[in-house]
């Protein structure tokens, strides 16, 4: 069965919101604007009836929020803020909208670092109110601990109240709430909890909630809490260690309200899902496992894709994995027949659907990595298709494809990555090479399509060079084994494997090893300057950006937006691997205290209010660098950015000044 794809689009409703937004370059090379400069459309959801479609798109430099209607093509922004993007938008029926605030250009992902908050705000633009500050406002008043409050769930029949989450009770735990829109009241959930530390909850089919996960004082364990019933005593079902052993993570109640669906690596390597039941303590029928990539929850303990499940029935219709390339099987036969159709119609791309609440209309995303995401709705009945629009339609025909590779580290691990190569590369040809270390390190930060490292690889790749992005040990999401040889390996077996990636690349030919340079953000930014400190004739030059230079004022110092949640520096201790953070180790660790080492080119770059990692220490990096007589080549500071700058001009400024550099150091000719 085929749908037939009508020309017709929604662009028209935004592009006159945003003319200069949805303009297409007429070059055919890739530019720092093309691959800096907003979607022109973001995260597209439909209301509860599927009459109104809300998403993100540019305004006052930001990604601010905008409301169509689908009928009368008219769209509507809701939103002019300046110093942040939209962040989490869900609808909440037909007429409200709660989001957040938070920064989509960071090396690790779009993360809210100062941003947060939760707001509300009608669909004509009416009633807009704040339910709860951001980081920034909670540090302007000299407060160390931020009192969040997040988009839970929506509860049926109801547009007045969500079920909200934060830690408005305790700081250091947790809790769910009824949060009226209307007063910014909230109701305790979860009074009577069994424990404090309280990460994460599961709520049943009633809105109950029946399984919580909490975290021990001083330790990286985690313990899940389930009660049978509303008023039944909570008991430990299971425990685990964050760095090491399996791990057990409850993901959703069946439609029974008993059994649960579980991710756990006990006896494998990766996360799978199984039953579970919870009052007999036994794990069953094995649901869904990809032999290389975790399903349902990473080896940390943190929710991948999984189950998809069906909130107004409670159903599990299939499963999703975050592989090389993203992957879905469906249970359900009729959403199974959907992507078959949609799989023949959209060759070669990555289809993903869901339904409105009322079941009437599909909302299709298509993506590749060479094609910008566009979404399309979908009518069953009549085997239409029409197109919603497109994210960047400029950067259709001007991108290469993104290979998945595997490398095998000097100690036998054998991790993923992707590789990018210039278009008519010719076999056997050995070119300059960009080598790009996500950020972190704890997050899988590089994914098919879309990150950081597909941003740098996607522009280094057109301007002739070979872009290699590693994943490495203590990488989520890639099994059990990669994940826990990272712990009390930084800098050290860490950065090895970043020096593997590199051999793997010489090795297969198509890197000149005497031309070589190492990228990254954040800890990528750490990893390329530890680099340059640790095999400084390994690589030519390094890019670091919004870098960890002083593991120990990184850690200890409460400029740093975490240092303050014990739960966060423990974490950190068992990275580096150690339990004193101003250890001898730790400043062993730390490239500002070893800039004479540095033999090759550095370029430095940070945001001035970055709080994830205080402009400080990269300053002093600076410093040190001139004082070994090997100042750094470019240091670019931007005003009023963060952890990753979100201004369209202070990116192509960045990365034109970058590929001079890289051009000087390396040369791509």
């Amino acid at each position: 069965m085929r749908y037939l794809i009508l020309a017709a689009s929604f662009a028209a409703a935004y592009a006159l919101l945003t003319p200069d937004a949805s303009a297409q370059s007429t070059s055919s090379t890739l530019s720092v604007e093309d691959i800096w400069k907003n979607p022109t459309l973001n995260n597209p959801q439909l209301s509860r009836s599927g009459k109104y479609l809300a998403a993100t798109a540019p305004h006052k430099g930001r990604m601010n929020l905008l409301v169509m209607d689908i009928d009368s093509r008219k769209g509507t922004v809701l939103t002019a803020i300046e110093d942040y993007d939209v962040v989490d938008v869900n609808w909440v029926g037909d007429e409200r909208l709660v989001f957040s605030l938070g920064q989509a250009n960071s090396p690790t992902g779009a993360g809210q670092f100062d941003g947060g908050g939760l707001y509300v705000i009608n669909r004509d633009g009416s009633g807009g109110r704040r339910l709860a500050p951001t980081v920034r406002e909670t540090r302007a008043r000299n407060q160390n601990v931020y009192r969040s409050l997040d988009f839970h769930r929506t509860i049926p029949g109801n547009t007045d109240e969500i079920i909200a989450e934060g830690n408005q009770t305790s700081s250091d735990s947790i809790d769910l709430y009824r949060l009226n829109l209307n007063t910014g009241r909230t109701t305790l959930l979860t009074s009577g909890r069994p424990a404090d530390l309280t990460v994460e909850w599961l709520l049943d089919s009633k809105l109950t909630p029946r399984v919580v996960v909490a975290g021990v004082k001083d330790e990286l364990t985690r313990v899940v809490y389930y009660r049978a019933g509303a008023d039944a005593k909570w008991e430990e079902i299971a425990r685990y260690s964050r760095d090491k052993g399996s791990v057990f993570v409850p993901l959703a109640f069946e439609s029974d309200d008993q059994t649960l669906q579980i991710a756990t690596n006990k006896g494998r390597d990766t996360m799978a899902v199984y039953r579970y039941d919870p009052k007999t303590k036994t794990v069953g029928e094995l649901l869904a496992a990809h032999p290389r990539y975790d399903m349902g929850a990473d080896s940390q303990g943190n929710r991948t894709l999984g189950p998809i499940v069906d909130f107004e029935t409670n159903k599990i219709l299939g499963y999703r994995v975050e592989a090389a390339r993203p992957e879905t099987v469906w249970t359900d036969p009729d959403r199974a027949r959907i992507q078959a159709s949609l799989d023949a119609v959209l060759p070669g791309m990555i289809n993903t659907f869901r339904r409105t609440p009322d079941g009437k209309r599909l909302l299709v995303t298509s993506f590749s990595d060479t094609k910008a995401t566009r979404w399309y709705f979908l009518d069953d009945t009549k085997r239409t298709m029409e197109e919603v629009g497109a994210s960047r339609p400029w950067l259709d025909g001007k991108l290469v494809e993104q290979r998945p590779f595997v490398y095998r580290t000097r100690d036998g691990l054998e991790i993923p990555g992707y590789l990018f190569l210039p278009k008519g590369y010719q076999a056997g040809t050995k070119l300059p090479t960009v080598v790009h270390i996500h950020g972190g390190p704890t997050v899988r930060a590089d994914r098919f399509g879309r990150g950081f490292g597909w941003i740098e690889g996607q522009l280094f790749a057109s301007r002739g060079y070979a872009v290699v992005v590693p994943n490495f040990r203590v990488t989520p999401g890639l099994g059990n084994k990669i994940f826990t040889s990272g712990f009390g390996t930084l800098g050290r077996q860490m950065s090895e494997d970043h020096e593997d990636a590199l051999k793997w690349a010489i090795d297969e030919g198509f890197t000149d090893p005497k031309r070589a340079c190492i990228s990254g953000g954040s800890y990528g930014g750490y990893a390329a300057l530890q680099a340059m400190v640790k095999t400084p004739y390994l690589f030519k030059c390094a890019v670091a950006g919004l870098a960890v230079t002083d593991m120990v004022y990184q850690n200890t110092s409460l400029d740093t937006d975490y240092v303050s949640n014990p739960a966060f520096t423990d974490y950190w201790k068992a990275i580096i691997g150690t339990n004193d953070l101003r250890s001898q180790l730790v400043r062993d660790l730390s490239p500002v205290n070893h800039a004479d080492k540095i033999k090759g080119a550095v370029f430095l770059y940070a945001g001035q209010d970055d709080i994830r990692v205080p402009i400080d220490q990269i300053i002093r990096m600076d410093k040190a660098l001139k004082a070994a007589g090997n100042p750094a080549k470019a240091f670019v500071i931007k005003e009023k950015e963060g952890h990753g700058f979100g201004k369209l001009e202070n990116n192509v400024d960045l990365y034109t000044q970058v590929l001079k550099f890289l051009d000087e150091q390396i040369g791509s000719k």
